[in-house]
C-alpha cells in the first residue's frame, strides 16, 4: 500500500489545480446568482476569469445550439419564460433573477442561442465585465475586439469580441463615457441584434 501513497498524493494535487469549473458544475451556482465568485488583488485576470461559468461556446454545461428540452434537462433548476406562447424567438430566466435585463438566456428556433448580462456580478469569458472601460477591455482581449458606435445610444460604443478558438462571440455595450453598461454572448447572427428578440 505505501508505494501508492505518492501517487495518490500527485492525482490529488492534479486535481486541486485544475482552473476550470467542473464539466457538471450547477448553471445555478454562478456569480449572477449574487454569489460573486471571491478573488483577493493578488490574483491574476486570467485566474478570475476562469472561476466564471460563461463560455464564449455557452454557459456552464449549457452549450449553444441546444434544444429548450436538452437546455431543461442540463440547467436541472426553474426557468421563467419571457415572452409570448409561439414566438420563434424568447427569453428564459432563472427563477432567482428578479430583473431580467440582469441575466437571461436567448431562444430562436426552438434553441438556445445567446445569453445577456446586465450586471457586475458576472464575469465574461476572458475576464470582462460591466463596469469596465473600454481600454480595460481592449486590454484583456487584444487584436480580437472590433468597435463601432452604439446604434442609439450618442457617443456609446459597442465592442464585438471573437472568441479565441471555435465559434462564439462576445459582444460590449458602453455608455458614452466608455464604461460597459451589459454584455452578451452568443452565435451569430443572434448575438448582434442589438434589440434582443424585439
Amino acid at each position: 500500500m505505501r508505494p501508492l501513497a505518492p501517487l495518490a498524493c500527485t492525482l490529488l494535487l492534479a486535481a486541486c489545480g485544475h482552473g476550470e469549473p467542473p464539466a457538471n458544475a450547477p448553471a445555478s451556482a454562478t456569480t449572477a446568482a449574487g454569489q460573486p465568485v471571491a478573488a483577493s488583488s493578488a490574483t491574476s485576470p486570467e485566474a478570475q476569469a476562469s472561476a466564471t461559468l460563461a463560455r464564449y461556446d455557452g454557459y456552464g454545461d449549457l452549450r449553444f445550439g441546444m434544444d429548450q428540452k436538452a437546455f431543461a434537462e442540463a440547467w436541472q433548476g426553474e426557468l421563467k419564460h419571457l415572452g409570448s406562447p409561439g414566438d420563434a424567438c424568447f427569453y428564459q430566466t432563472p427563477k432567482w433573477v428578479k430583473t431580467p435585463s440582469h441575466f437571461a438566456f436567448m431562444f430562436e428556433g426552438g434553441r438556445f442561442v445567446r445569453y445577456d448580462v446586465g450586471t457586475a456580478r458576472e464575469t465574461a469569458p476572458g475576464g470582462g465585465r460591466v463596469g469596465m472601460d473600454t481600454a480595460q477591455v481592449r486590454a484583456l482581449y487584444g487584436a480580437r475586439v472590433s468597435e463601432g458606435p452604439h446604434k442609439y445610444v450618442p457617443g456609446a460604443r459597442v465592442l464585438r469580441v471573437t472568441a479565441p478558438q471555435g465559434a462564439g462571440v462576445l459582444v460590449f455595450e458602453t455608455d458614452a463615457q466608455g464604461r460597459v453598461t451589459r454584455w452578451r454572448a452568443g452565435m451569430p447572427p443572434q448575438v448582434d441584434y442589438v434589440e434582443g428578440c424585439g
